[in-house]
C-alpha cells in the first residue's frame, strides 16, 4: 500500500518514528499510546492513576499507575494484561535484589517473571514448548512493559544511567508460565505464600541462563550430579560469600526425580550438598576467599538449600533443563504476588 498524506497507516508510522526520536523505545517499534488507549487499560484495575508504584530516590524519580499503563500500551500489551503488569512490577520491585541501584548495575540483570494459576490459559502465557523463546504475546509484552517503565519513568537507559558491561541477552523479555499440568510438585507460587489455583506472579533478577541437556541416564543421582556441576561453575562465583543458582526443570527431569522419591526440598538439599568447589579450585581461577577466616573446604557454592529456586516449565519432548543465576547474593524473597481479576471480571 502506498502511503499518502491522508493514509492512517502513514500517520501511525510517523508516530512510531516520533517515539524512536524521543528515545522512548527499547530499539523495537512501540505502539503509540492515545488517551483512549490508556483509559481502557486503567479501567481494568481499581487503582488511582496517580498512585506511586516505584521510586529511585538517588535519581529523584518516581513512577505511577498511569505511567505503567502508558508503557504497557507502548509495549504491545492487551488491556486485560494490565493487572498482571502491575502485579509483576510489584513482584520485581519487592525483591531485595531490585532495591537501590540494581537497574544500573554493571551486570545488567534481567527480571525473570514466573506466572502460576488459571491466568496462564486466560492470557495465553506460554508454559510449554519454547517457554523462553518468542511467539507468545503475553510472555513478550508483559516484561517489555516493565522495561519501558524503567526506561521512560526512571530514565535508566543503556550507556547513560545504565552501566551494564555487556548485559543479559533477553533483558526485559523473560516471562514464563510454570507447567503445573506436568509438574509433579505443588506450584512454585505456593512456596511464595499464594494458594494453589490462584493467579500469581513471582520475580527474580537474574544474570544469565545455562542449559543442561541430559537425556542419557535414568539414574536420578546422575542427573542431579550433572545439574550440580553446572551450579558449581567457578565463572559464576564472585570471589566472596557464595554463588547463586536456580533451576527451570524440564517436565521430564522433574518427573524422573519425583518418580525416584525426590520432593522439591529433597532436590534442593541434594544440590546444595553436591554443588561445592575446593579452595584449590577457587585459587586456580584467582577467586580464593577474601574473608578473614577461610570457609570450609570444599565450600558450598549455593547459599542454602532453600535458596535454590526450582520451577518446572517447558515441553516434555526432550530431557533438557535450565540453570539460571540470580543477581548478586540474593536468590528469591520467597514472596509471590497475587494477580487480581480485571475490574470487569470482578464485577461480573
Amino acid at each position: 500500500m502506498t502511503a499518502t498524506a491522508t493514509d492512517p497507516l502513514a500517520t501511525v508510522r510517523q508516530a512510531i518514528e516520533h517515539c524512536h526520536a524521543q528515545g522512548w523505545t527499547d530499539g523495537l517499534p512501540v505502539v503509540p499510546a492515545t488517551e483512549a488507549d490508556v483509559a481502557e487499560f486503567l479501567a481494568t484495575v481499581d487503582r488511582d492513576p496517580d498512585e506511586v508504584i516505584g521510586t529511585q530516590a538517588h535519581l529523584d524519580r518516581r513512577v505511577t499507575v498511569a505511567q505503567a499503563a502508558v508503557n504497557a500500551v507502548m509495549a504491545g500489551c492487551l488491556p486485560e494484561y494490565f493487572p498482571l503488569v502491575l502485579a509483576a512490577w510489584a513482584a520485581v520491585t519487592g525483591e531485595p535484589a531490585a532495591q537501590g541501584g540494581a537497574w544500573q548495575s554493571t551486570s545488567g540483570p534481567s527480571p525473570m517473571l514466573v506466572v502460576n494459576g488459571p491466568i496462564r490459559q486466560r492470557l495465553g502465557v506460554n508454559y510449554a514448548g519454547g517457554v523462553f523463546g518468542p511467539g507468545f504475546r503475553a510472555n513478550a509484552t508483559v516484561p517489555r512493559a516493565l522495561g519501558l517503565l524503567v526506561r521512560n519513568g526512571f530514565g535508566i537507559r543503556p550507556q547513560q544511567l545504565e552501566q551494564a558491561t555487556q548485559g543479559v541477552p533477553g533483558r526485559w523479555q523473560l516471562c514464563i508460565g510454570e507447567n503445573e499440568e506436568l509438574s509433579p510438585w505443588e506450584p512454585f507460587s505456593v512456596g511464595g505464600g499464594v494458594p494453589a489455583g490462584t493467579d500469581a506472579v513471582s520475580a527474580m533478577l537474574i544474570r544469565d541462563c545455562e542449559y543442561v541437556d541430559n537425556r542419557h541416564t535414568e539414574d536420578p543421582e546422575a542427573l542431579l550430579r550433572d545439574l550440580a556441576d553446572t551450579l558449581a561453575r567457578t565463572g559464576a562465583y564472585l570471589g566472596m560469600k557464595h554463588s547463586t543458582g536456580g533451576l527451570v526443570l524440564g517436565p521430564e527431569h522433574a518427573q524422573q526425580l519425583a518418580a525416584a522419591g525426590f520432593g522439591r526440598a529433597d532436590v534442593q538439599q541434594w544440590l546444595f550438598d553436591a554443588a561445592v568447589r575446593t579452595q584449590a579450585d577457587l585459587r586456580a581461577v584467582g577467586k580464593e576467599s577474601h574473608d578473614a577466616e577461610p570457609g570450609p573446604d570444599p565450600m558450598p557454592m549455593m547459599p542454602s538449600p532453600a535458596e535454590i529456586p526450582i520451577i518446572v516449565a517447558g515441553a516434555a519432548n526432550a530431557a533438557i533443563s535450565m540453570v539460571f543465576r540470580p543477581f548478586g547474593w540474593s536468590t528469591w524473597s520467597g514472596r509471590s504476588v497475587p494477580v487480581p481479576p480485571t475490574a470487569q471480571e470482578a464485577s461480573a
